[in-house]
């Protein structure tokens, strides 16, 4: 997984209109009255983002996923979901000699507005796909290498909710770092209103049994 790195944080600044003076008599002649430019244009609206609250990662919509412990620290959204936040645990520390850690990573957010989704079992399946090609990108590159056996598919259930879960292992090849691979699992759930809720993890070779922690924390997520 990419080496840890650390990100600045971007201010959203409000701008409304100011409320509406008493109205006055129109000019009987002269010129056209001028338009009048704001001195302070709107700026875009802010990307929603989710947040670690407590024991939990809250998507910007609400929905809620238990952290995996509190040896976890606070982290960001890497993987592009809508309205994510992520956490982080250290398993090697500057492992190039150089501050770089590396270690795994849990992500929960929405599916994203661009990958197209139905709430059928294909569909729950193909937005999974879609979502674990991206995520291997972001965390690696394009050119990662899957390694065997084959990716899994399984069908899962959520408090109710149908999901599906992918699980497969990407090669990791860096100087000087004690792992030869990381497990990539995405669980995409349906939400009920034509949206779905997404988790993924990236969990190092040397640290299997943060697997079923993950999905036992996958299992309690709760649809707002």
């Amino acid at each position: 997984m990419a080496a840890l790195a650390a990100t600045g944080l971007s201010v959203g600044w409000i701008w409304s209109k100011a409320d509406a003076v008493s109205p006055v008599s129109l000019p009987s002649a002269g010129k056209p009255l001028e338009t009048v430019r704001p001195s302070v244009q709107p700026s875009e609206t802010p990307t929603p983002r989710g947040r670690v609250i407590g024991t939990d990662l809250v998507a910007a919509n609400k929905d809620k996923m238990p952290i995996m412990s509190s040896a976890w620290t606070n982290d960001f959204d890497r993987v592009e979901l809508a309205g994510g936040t992520g956490i982080w645990l250290t398993v090697h520390k500057n492992y190039d000699g150089k501050k770089n850690n590396w270690g795994n990573y849990v992500g929960f957010g929405q599916l994203p507005a661009d990958i197209p989704y139905k709430n059928t079992p294909a569909g729950l399946k193909a937005a999974a796909v879609q979502v674990g090609g991206r995520t291997i990108v972001n965390l690696y590159d394009k050119n990662a290498t899957l390694l065997p056996p084959k990716p899994t598919h399984r069908v899962i259930t959520v408090n109710g909710h149908p999901g599906h879960e992918i699980v497969a292992r990407v090669a990791v090849k860096q100087p000087k770092l004690a792992e030869t691979f990381s497990t990539v699992m995405i669980a995409v759930i349906d939400r009920g209103d034509g949206t779905a809720a997404v988790s993924i993890a990236d969990i190092a070779g040397s640290t299997p049994a943060w697997q079923n922690v993950w999905r036992y924390k996958v299992s309690q997520i709760t649809i707002n």
